[in-house]
């Protein structure tokens, strides 16, 4: 009697047990950030689902929100707050007693329908606050009505031309050829992208040109793969080279996705090959993670095996196709190429306090044959350097730089019109141990050093004319062969010496598609940081961190 009972019982209870699990409530939470990761207090969040008609919350001023009580099933999260295009994801599904962090970045209408960039500067993606997954990606579409949905449209084509011309420098670096800097951008099958850029300069024998096309896909879990392509060809003109021309090959692929709320991981790698009085190839892994301790913090760990190319973040027209601005990087030793090869590892740690930021960095750098740059009349006779006629100067192969070091970048933005950066270095460098020696000899002279390097950088828009302007000053103390700090991607990373780089809208002429700037590029103005060593005829030519560079033009975009 008493086994019947209970059997009775546990079939009772078997048969409870799955109705009360099912009825368990379940929490749906997250932030709400706009696109730069601004936390919004005050924002509506709407929880819609088919148990309950609507159910409202708002954000604190950490802009967090809490749905409590909501019984299993699919829901909608949809945020509204003012001077934003609301927010909207679908199809949450909610388990039984489960907690679900969903959180939601805001656009204003012109960030949800840009389609991107053409090109960046160092400022614009240095510290990402806002964790870049699925949960808070850009909006696609804005849902006024269930019934009526607005697509966004993304097969736009955009696309810049731009024509740059240089001012010779007398031996100070800055050849002054023309160059000519195009870039194209297509976005396919909604979610993808497909770019093509490139520069050509004209100088003596060939041109210089550098090629790069690039795809990426964006994937619905947050995840945007890419796979790019460059080609570098340069024609020395020096008759003791036999007319070779140097051809290098870049094959890179590269992906980046989030665990979690938490950590963002970015990896991938280069393929290098370079064709020039031989063959050369080297494999470039490079990858960062970012741990997001709160909302204002991020803790980073980057390791690079290749130094930082200016060229991809300035953009194609803002530089000559010469030897110092592409990867890779290559000197000649003997007649022969040497590619150089880095090892970079780094720990920052950024925090974000109201308009202020502030990073601090601990880095270890391992750089074998490195590469020099020179200016001066020189020839290829010896097989030692490797002139490069559309910059005016020469590449020449350094020693091992074996070293560790700090950064310190703060950076305050006063409004919309005006940041300012502050970067403190301190690590080696190579320079010479002993002044004014033979330069097919500099090689056994040349030693690490420890160096401070502190830069200000300023850079805005001029509000009545939307002129955008950067100016910087670097700093070193004592002389230097190479800068502080070479692999600097942060806020804080700027040219050697006194540099200015200006765009200037031009009014619209009509008869043009698009807009017209002038552009103007200056760096190391006062051809600060020249070490002199003595060429092969007795003339007094000059190793450097930045040649002097003047160049200016004009680039239409449309």
């Amino acid at each position: 009697m008493l086994l019947h009972k209970l059997g009775t019982w546990a079939v009772v209870l078997g048969l409870a047990l799955p109705v009360w699990a099912a009825e368990q409530p379940g929490v749906i939470s997250g932030y709400v950030r706009s696109a730069s990761g601004v936390p919004q207090m005050g924002a509506v969040v709407e929880i819609l689902g088919s148990s309950v008609h609507s159910f409202t919350v708002f954000t604190n001023g950490a802009g967090f929100y809490s749905a409590a009580g909501l019984l299993p099933g699919l829901y909608s999260v949809k945020v509204s707050a003012p001077s934003f295009l609301p927010g909207l994801r679908e199809r949450v599904g909610l388990r039984p007693g489960a907690k679900i962090n969903v959180n939601i970045t805001l656009n204003t209408l012109l960030g949800a329908i840009q389609l991107g960039p053409i090109r960046t500067t160092p400022d614009d993606d240095d510290w990402k606050w806002t964790l870049r997954s699925v949960a808070n990606r850009p909006i696609l579409r804005v849902v006024n009505d269930p019934t009526l949905t607005a697509e966004k449209q993304d097969h736009e084509m955009r696309g810049s031309l731009s024509f740059l011309a240089g001012s010779a420098a007398g031996g100070y670096g800055s050849g002054s050829d023309m160059s000519t800097g195009f870039t194209l951008e297509r976005s396919i099958f909604s979610a993808g992208r497909v770019g093509f850029s490139g520069n050509v300069g004209y100088g003596l024998g060939l041109p210089a040109a550098v090629l790069r096309t690039a795809y990426s896909h964006k994937l619905p879990n947050g995840s945007e793969p890419s796979l790019a392509l460059t080609v570098r060809r340069f024609a020395p003109s020096d008759p003791n080279l036999h007319n070779a021309a140097l051809q290098a090959f870049a094959l890179s692929v590269g992906d980046d996705f989030s665990v979690g709320d938490v950590l963002e991981l970015k990896f991938g790698s280069e393929l290098q090959t370079i064709q020039f009085l031989g063959h050369v190839t080297a494999f470039r892994p490079y990858g960062t993670a970012d741990l997001h301790l709160s909302p204002n913090t991020v803790l980073e760990y980057d390791y690079a095996t290749s130094v930082p190319d200016s060229r991809r973040e300035k953009g194609f027209d803002t530089a000559p196709a010469d030897l110092s601005e592409a990867n890779p990087r290559v000197s000649m030793v003997g007649f022969a190429p040497k590619i150089e090869r880095a090892h970079h590892q780094e720990l920052n740690l950024s925090r974000r306090i109201g308009k202020n930021s502030v990073q601090v960095a601990v880095f270890s750098d391992r750089v074998g044959n490195t590469v020099l740059t020179g200016t001066g009349q020189v020839t290829a006779a010896g097989g030692f350097l490797l002139p490069d006629v559309y910059s005016g100067t020469f590449s020449y192969a350094g020693k091992t730089l074996d070293s560790n070091g700090l950064r310190i970048v703060l950076q305050r933005k006063f409004s919309s019109d005006l940041t300012a950066t502050l970067d403190y270095g301190f690590g080696g460098v190579l320079d010479l141990s002993k002044p004014d020696v033979p330069l097919q000899d500099a090689q056994q002279w040349i030693r690490t050093q420890r160096r401070q390097a502190v830069a200000a950088k300023f850079s805005g828009i001029v509000p009545h004319s939307h002129t955008r302007w950067i100016t910087s000053y670097r700093w070193v103390s004592g002389s230097a062969l190479t800068p502080v700090d070479m692999f600097n991607a942060s806020a804080g990373q700027s040219d050697p010496f006194l540099s200015l780089f200006i765009r200037q809208p031009i009014p619209s002429m009509g008869f043009l598609p698009g807009h017209m700037e002038a552009i103007v590029d200056v760096r190391n103005l006062l051809a600060q940081g020249y070490v002199p060593v003595l060429g092969k005829d007795g003339q007094t030519v000059y190793l450097v961190q930045a040649a002097r560079s003047v160049r200016g033009g004009v680039s239409f975009t449309f």
